[in-house]
Parts: C-alpha cells; sequence; structure tokens
C-alpha cells in the first residue's frame, strides 16, 4: 500500500511539473505572439506613413504643376488682352513724351497742394 501512496505522489508531483512546463511555454507563446503583433502593427504603421508621405508628396507636385499651368494661362490672356495695335501705341508714346517736354507743368503732373480747405495731402 505504501508503494501505491508514493507512486501516486510520485505522479501528482510529475502532474504539477508538467503543467508547470505547459504553462510555462503558454506563456513564452503568448509573449512571442504579442511581440509579433507589435512588430506587424509598427510595419504596417510605418508602411501607411510612407504611402501618406508619398500621396502628400504627389499632391503638392500635382498643385505646384496645375498652379503653373493656371499662371501660364493667365499670362498669355493678360498679355492677349494688354496689346495694343500701332496707332494705339504710338499714340501713347507721344503723350508721354509731351508730358515729359513739358516738365510736369500739366496739370495731371501736379500734386495738389490743397483741398480748398487749406489742409494739404499727405502722400
Amino acid at each position: 500500500m505504501r508503494d501505491v501512496i508514493q507512486k501516486m505522489v510520485e505522479a501528482e508531483g510529475e502532474a504539477k511539473r508538467i503543467l508547470g512546463r505547459g504553462a510555462a511555454e503558454a506563456d513564452r507563446i503568448l509573449a512571442d505572439a504579442r511581440r509579433q503583433a507589435h512588430a506587424m502593427v509598427e510595419q504596417s504603421r510605418q508602411e501607411t506613413r510612407d504611402r501618406a508621405a508619398r500621396i502628400l508628396s504627389d499632391a503638392v507636385q500635382q498643385a505646384e504643376r496645375e498652379k503653373q499651368e493656371r499662371l501660364a494661362r493667365e499670362i498669355a490672356a493678360a498679355e492677349a488682352e494688354t496689346r495694343l495695335d500701332e496707332a494705339t501705341s504710338r499714340a501713347a508714346a507721344q503723350a508721354v513724351v509731351r508730358a515729359v517736354a513739358a516738365g510736369g507743368r500739366g496739370t495731371a503732373c501736379r500734386a495738389p497742394t490743397d483741398d480748398g480747405a487749406g489742409v494739404r495731402p499727405r502722400y
């Protein structure tokens, strides 16, 4: 009977050791799974950041191209609207020459000395 009790005690001890090793192995597996999951999340975040940076960079470049194209169109439109014919250009040049030759004596070239109430304008 003593042998049977001794073998039962040994079997119980062995069972506890096996359970302890199993629990330790389960803890290691769980910790490893958590580390792997964390690494995967970090890798995914970095890939997302990189992709977002590329998308933003592409958007900025596209906006700059569109801005340059729009600016070129506006310049072309402004140049087309401001082109003077030969007669108008000649008349404008002659008016400038007359104003310069007059030495600023014309009313368009003089600043008013007062507003009629004795107050001088500030420039």
